[in-house]
């Protein structure tokens, strides 16, 4: 399941750049580079490779999913993944609101789609890898989201 690699990935190369840069940061400068990364990868990336597999091959990410291939739903369900990528890369160069806008808006998809995954899994029998598989992840990744940003925009702007 690519979002639990990415999802791992993205902690790695976020706490790789923390070392390697070889500087003291502050609190508030943890919680952005965590959140630029997480931005970066788990909106961006997942978003890229979601807008990929919808539009360029939707019948094999059909079954990946358990879906019914040949639906043109699935170009749709792409542009909309393609539209978070965008959100996500654009968090490298656009920092502050667009951040929590960003964050807010994939974290509430993302929930939603845990939630429907989980009925899928239930109400249909469906365990196909891209439904089940992804679950961890879509716990993670907006709990991990949510946390930054509430860091950032309540706790930190306290000050």
């Amino acid at each position: 399941m690519i979002n639990n690699v990415i999802l791992i990935a993205c902690v790695l190369f976020a706490t790789i750049h923390y070392f390697i840069r070889r500087k003291h940061y502050s609190a508030e400068q943890i919680v952005d580079l965590y959140l630029v990364y997480f931005l970066f990868f788990t909106v961006g990336l997942i978003g890229l490779i979601g807008f990929i597999g919808h539009v360029f091959f939707p019948d094999m990410t059909a079954k990946m999913i358990g879906w019914p291939t040949g639906s043109p739903f699935q170009f749709e369900v792409g542009f909309h993944d393609g539209a978070w990528a965008l959100l996500g890369i654009l968090s490298l160069f656009i920092g502050g609101k667009f951040w929590l806008a960003t964050g807010l808006g994939w974290s509430f998809f993302i929930i939603g789609a845990l939630y429907g995954h989980i009925r899928d899994m239930i109400l249909h029998g469906n365990f196909a890898p891209y439904n089940a598989g992804i679950i961890i992840s879509e716990i993670i990744i907006p709990v991990v989201i949510l946390t930054l940003l509430f860091l950032k925009f309540v706790v930190m702007n306290k000050k």
